[in-house]
């Protein structure tokens, strides 16, 4: 999964990242850490950014978020007279990119997690316009775009991307060499998720009269059309899930389950998956998140009845990520930052 903020040309380097990775080879801890305190937050930015984006380039994606996650536990020991803002900036920064570089060693769910946190960070003053805080955003909401890319939700990832565009649009005009790449490479990948999504929509309505000729199969009692009806509603419920349409998706996941139930009676895998996406969906509207939580607590016993370790633990996921609350943040920033 390759994700834009780690392009080499994403943001054009400070000039004084270089001396800065040069010292950082013969200087102690502490004569390093005094260096990035008195540097500007552009430089300690790209500082880190340049380590990210070497390691990741040698598929050292373990090494480079320890490297970050040790960076950010020291940042606020001996802050040297720095105020707690910039403190905080930076600390937000390594969010970032260490979101990044989840997403690059295709950690979707640990990168959901630390884009959660980060972008909760920036919702502490969600006001603010100066470079340092657009700039984490503009980044973190590229990479959050195409992490909902991946999993299909287009529409998601579409007002992440027109944030971003906004956001770099305003950093280009003050600094055009740092922040034009950017700019043009969010406009790359809002073009092709745009793309992505009509070509979704075209499958959705391929689906639709798939269905309708599957079910005057089964009304016709042509053999085996109810397996095709089966599948053909449960790939429309979970395409009307990824595009955010909970409520529809719902209708179209519970009927492929009554159909399932009449062909096979105890519950399978088969059913067992159908049963997970229809919690998730409940999950998701506010009227029926209870019924949500209950089914898939349920399904939990069954899943392990069926020996189903990957649908175990995705049901755990789901119910730990609602319990918490943590990633409400990323369905819910557009109300929390300013158009």
């Amino acid at each position: 999964m390759k994700t834009a903020s780690l392009e080499k040309s994403f943001i054009t380097p400070s000039a004084g990242v270089d001396e800065l990775r040069r010292h950082a080879h013969t200087a102690s801890l502490t004569e390093l850490r005094k260096t990035l305190y008195q540097a500007e937050f552009n430089v300690v930015y790209d500082f880190f950014r340049s380590i990210a984006v070497d390691r990741a380039s040698r598929g050292e994606f373990a090494a480079a978020i320890e490297i970050l996650r040790e960076a950010d536990a020291i940042a606020f020991e001996n802050s040297e007279g720095r105020d707690e803002q910039y403190i905080n900036d930076i600390h937000t920064a390594l969010l970032e990119l260490i979101t990044a570089l989840q997403l690059e060693a295709d950690l979707a769910e640990e990168a959901a997690t630390t884009a959660a946190a980060a972008l909760t960070q920036l919702a502490q003053e969600p006001k603010r316009k100066d470079e340092p805080f657009l700039s984490v955003l503009g980044a973190l909401l590229t990479d959050v775009a195409l992490l909902h890319s991946s999993r299909g939700e287009y529409k998601q990832a579409e007002r992440e991307l027109e944030k971003a565009l906004k956001v770099f649009e305003r950093l280009a005009r003050i600094n055009p060499d740092r922040y034009g790449p950017a700019h043009i490479l969010a406009q790359t990948a809002a073009s092709s998720i745009y793309r992505s999504r009509l070509r979704q929509a075209n499958l959705l309505a391929h689906y639709q009269v798939a269905t309708t000729t599957y079910l005057e199969q089964v009304n016709a009692g042509i053999e085996d059309a109810t397996v095709h009806l089966i599948e053909s509603l449960h790939t429309e419920g979970r395409t009307l899930a990824q595009m955010g349409r909970h409520r529809e998706a719902i209708q179209y996941l519970s009927r492929a389950l009554k159909y399932h139930t009449r062909i096979a009676p105890e519950m399978d895998l088969a059913q067992l998956a159908m049963s997970i996406d229809l919690g998730e969906s409940l999950l998701n509207v506010k009227a029926t998140r209870d019924k949500g939580i209950h089914l898939l607590n349920t399904l939990l016993h069954k899943a392990t009845k069926l020996g189903a370790e990957t649908e175990h633990r995705r049901i755990v996921d789901i119910l730990f990520n609602a319990k918490s609350r943590k990633l409400d943040i990323l369905g819910i920033w557009h109300k929390v930052f300013p158009k």
